[in-house]
Parts: structure tokens; sequence; C-alpha cells
């Protein structure tokens, strides 16, 4: 990352509660072509979260906690905070001397930018002011919430426009937390109803569906880009008896996890 600080701009983006199943399951079948198209082998890697629901999850990420790989460790980070004794900071790590990535990057000379999605991004109440406080720049509306059938549509849509407005020497941290997976996802399924409620299919469909959004987002990349995609948790739908997240269980842990750099200018 030391050679990519400086010399690309940075595209984090979370999909609030997609399952590493899931989300392997479509890259297989040719249902996510936008995504499968950019990653490396069209897969996803599979991970483990720093956490299991969306404020811790996105709290460690942004102090350089990423996913790690689901082998033992210890895994070399891409980015860390200066903390002595670490043993996952290495050469390659980007090193920042502040609490969490984003003022490090914005000391770097990076405009931070945030694209919020579920309620911890909302702005609506002190709790969901904390992450995207962190931000220069945030944006939220109800149109990018979890009850906005249109909500990748509309991110993507003000993603947009703050790439527009970077002047041509300003280095961008871009942050989007897409909503469309979470609860509720039943209407991102053809012929479910409200009765019919969430379910791995809806699941599935609200993914093909981001998908056939993000294509506009990654052309209206104007500089060289490095790009890490990821889930902050996933959600369990009656697996050993359990519903949602925010506990213990191998489909709230496990993750899908990418990252590629676009390098040609758009």
């Amino acid at each position: 990352m030391n050679s990519v600080i400086g010399s690309h701009d940075l595209l984090l983006i979370t999909i609030d509660t997609l399952r590493y199943d899931v989300a392997h399951s479509l890259a297989e079948q040719g249902r996510i072509p936008v995504l499968a198209g950019l990653m490396p082998d069209g897969q996803w890697e599979r991970r483990h979260a720093p956490g299991n629901f969306t404020f811790a999850s996105h709290a460690a990420m942004f102090a350089g906690f990423l996913p790690t790989p689901d082998g033992q460790g210890p895994h070399p980070r891409l980015f860390a905070a200066q903390f002595a004794g670490s043993e996952t900071t290495v050469g390659d790590t980007w090193v920042f001397d502040a609490p969490d990535m984003v003022s490090g990057l914005a000391k770097a000379g990076y405009h931070t930018a945030c694209i919020g999605g579920v309620g911890f991004f909302n702005k609506q109440s002190a709790l969901g002011s904390v992450l995207p406080g962190m931000f220069a720049e945030s944006h939220w509306s109800t149109e990018f919430g979890v009850t906005s059938a249109a909500s990748t549509r509309s991110q993507v849509d003000r993603a947009r426009a703050v790439i527009a407005a970077q002047p041509p020497d300003q280095r961008l941290f871009l942050f989007m937390n897409v909503s469309a997976l979470h609860q509720p996802n039943w209407f991102h399924l053809t012929g479910a109803t409200a009765a019919d409620g969430d379910t791995l299919a809806s699941h599935a469909a609200a993914l093909e569906y981001v998908d056939s959004e993000l294509a506009r987002l990654f052309e209206a990349l104007r500089r060289p880009t490095f790009v890490i995609i990821t889930s902050d948790h996933g959600t369990a739908y009656g697996e050993d008896g359990y519903t949602g997240h925010r506990l213990g269980h191998e489909v709230v842990w496990t993750v899908p996890y990418t990252e590629f750099s676009l390098e040609a200018e758009a």
C-alpha cells in the first residue's frame, strides 16, 4: 500500500450484511457479472469479519482491521495505525499516525467522502453521526436507506457527483455503505410480498440488483483507483435457530472480500 497511497484514489465499498456463501454462489452462477468481471479469478475471497454488526465492524475497519483471511494468521494488513508490537504491520503496510485510516488519509492529502446507507450512517442521532463524522464530506438520505428499493442507484448517483466534483489534482478516498441487502430486502425478489419476509433468495436478488448498479460507479472513476469491496458481516436466515446478526455464527462472521486496481483513467 505504500506505493498506492498518493498515486491512487481509494474506493472502499461495504455491501452491508452480505453473506459469503450467497456471494460465492452467485459469482459461480454468473449472476453478478460486473463484480465477477473485476475480481481476481472472478471470485470472492473467504474472510472473517472484525465484528458481527455494522457499527462494530466499521469501527474496526476504519482503524485498519479489514476482514482477515479465514486461515490461521498472523495476516499482514494493508493499513495500520502506529501501534507498538503489532504483528500484522509489515513493510508493505501503509502506517498512519492517527486514530483511524480516514483521518490518516486526510493527513496524507486525500479528500474523504462517505456515502451512507444503513442507520449507523444516517446522521439523525449522535450514534448515527459517529462513523460519517470521520469524513470531511458525508451524505445520507432516505433514498440511500434500507427501505428504498432503488437505494444503490441513488447512492451511485451521489458517488458519481462526488467524484466529478474533485479537482484534477485532488486524491479521493470514497467510502460507500451499500444498504440494499440489509433487512428488509424481500422487495428485490420478483413476486415476493412483505408477508413472505426476507429469505436467502431475496438476499441473493438484492446482490444481483447491487451488481447491476455498480458498473456506473466504476465507469465514473477518473484516475487510477485501488478498490476494496467487502461485507461488514453476514446474517442468519434460520440456521441453527438463529435469525439476523449481532451474534456468533459462521454465516455472520464469514464474509466475502475482494481488492483490485483499476489503472485506466476513464
